[in-house]
């Protein structure tokens, strides 16, 4: 992540020359972020900012951006909150058997009042993450961070935004995911989608690091075992998730990035 970035890292990035970097993390991630403003590889980028103004099942969303033109010669940070908390818990209340949601709704009257009712419901939707894991946060990023995914797809679309580089906390799931669209419509073989994933859990066993976050979603509330890994498996079901919709073309018609943004994204990223 750039806030995090040492002096090679800054150098490597000028090297670079990045010219748009998508920040793909929630507003609650963001307030945490202490060298947002005040890291150096920020410096010249005018920021902007994408936010979904209906609700993430719509296929029709709207994006909602700083008035600002774009020019070729101008570097840009996108800020696109491909998930936050709103959308996890919507999302898992979809998700839940209905005898668990009819819990949480027996549950519900209570709410406002009790601390320990609020906790028991709290604790439902806990449950149902931890034991979907990280393949069911990625089926969630699909559908519910799609519109999010529309708009980073059609920035990088564009040859004159190019170098771009796109980042969320944990560097696997939002990234992964927004990664793993891009290089299946490129016509990457799963298999190297998955091996290219797996790369992070390596880097995670040598940070050992439980302070990171899966989405807006604290990691004091997961299990660390299955949210700070990145296993093959994670992604090979992503892809399966992907087929089950059509394909990658499909998936794409559904959220709206039709063929000729397609093409266009393929040409700014092959050629």
């Amino acid at each position: 992540m750039p806030s995090n970035a040492n002096s090679e890292d800054i150098k490597q990035w000028s090297d670079l020359g990045i010219k748009t970097l998508i920040d793909l993390r929630s507003k609650t991630e963001l307030e945490a972020d202490e060298g947002l403003e005040s890291c150096e590889v920020y410096e010249g980028f005018v920021d902007v900012k994408y936010s979904s103004v209906r609700s993430p099942r719509e296929i029709e969303t709207k994006e909602k951006v700083k008035k600002v033109e774009h020019r070729e010669d101008r570097k840009e940070r996108h800020f696109v909150s491909l998930m936050d908390e709103r959308k996890y818990v919507v999302g898992t209340i979809k998700a839940l058997q209905k005898r668990k949601l009819a819990k949480v709704a027996a549950l519900s009257p209570g709410v406002i009042v009790s601390k320990r009712v609020r906790k028991k419901a709290k604790k439902v939707f806990l449950d149902r993450i931890n034991s979907g894991g990280l393949g069911m946060v990625n089926d969630l990023i699909l559908e519910w961070g799609s519109g999010g995914i529309k708009y980073v797809l059609e920035i990088m679309s564009d040859k004159t935004r190019h170098p771009v580089a796109f980042y969320c906390t944990a560097g696997k799931d939002r990234t992964g995911v927004l990664a793993a669209v891009i290089l299946k419509l490129c016509g990457v073989e799963g298999e190297e989608i998955v091996n290219d994933y797996a790369i992070s859990a390596k880097v995670y066993e040598e940070m050992n690091d439980e302070s990171a976050m899966v989405g807006a979603l604290k990691q004091r509330d997961l299990d660390p075992e299955t949210f700070l890994g990145a296993p093959r498996e994670v992604m090979e079901a992503t892809l399966e998730r992907i087929e089950e919709m059509g394909g990658i073309e499909a998936y794409l018609d559904r959220i709206k990035f039709g063929a000729e943004g397609r093409e266009k994204l393929k040409n700014a990223i092959m050629q």
